[in-house]
């Protein structure tokens, strides 16, 4: 082994070991500059009563306040309308349920069918979640006259009414 060699392979290591130690500490300062920057500028304490006492602030939180209690009125009323729950409706009470509510989602089925099965058990998840949606259900078989209105020809068949 050349001893110049060995000198040269050790500088270059060391120097090596220089730039990796000059990067780190760059890479420290543009940390330090970015969380510098990302700070107010001013450090002024903020006085919690004085923005306890804001009458903006209680004005935006008895406004919002007012807007929950009405979601959860609305929420109550379309409950009650049937709304929120996937349940089974004659012929009859089709054009009721039908014209009673904004959006309804009507699914026609066969009882014997396998992927009416499977509609149902997806509409039966839905309902929930969607309670401005009313969620319904007729069996085809027994309700031929909205079978032919409504030309549906192939089961399961899913319509939403607006």
């Amino acid at each position: 082994m050349d001893p110049d060699s060995v000198k040269s392979t050790l500088s270059n290591l060391a120097f090596g070991n220089v730039i990796a130690a000059a990067a780190r500490d760059l890479q420290k300062e543009m940390v330090a500059k970015d969380k510098a920057q990302s700070a107010p500028a001013s450090h002024d304490e903020v006085d919690l009563d004085e923005l306890l006492d804001d009458p903006e602030l209680e004005k935006l939180h008895a406004e919002r306040i007012a807007a929950l209690k009405k979601e959860v009125e609305k929420r109550e009323v379309l409950k009650r309308q049937g709304h929120g729950e996937y349940r089974e409706i004659t012929e009859g009470d089709f054009l009721g349920e039908v014209t009673g509510s904004e959006k309804v989602i009507c699914h026609f089925y066969h009882r014997e069918f396998y992927r009416c099965k499977i509609m149902d058990k997806h509409l039966k998840a839905l309902a929930p979640v969607y309670v401005g949606t009313k969620f319904v259900k007729l069996d085809a078989e027994n309700a031929p006259f909205f079978v032919a209105k409504l030309a549906i020809k192939t089961l399961p068949c899913v319509i939403l009414f607006k």
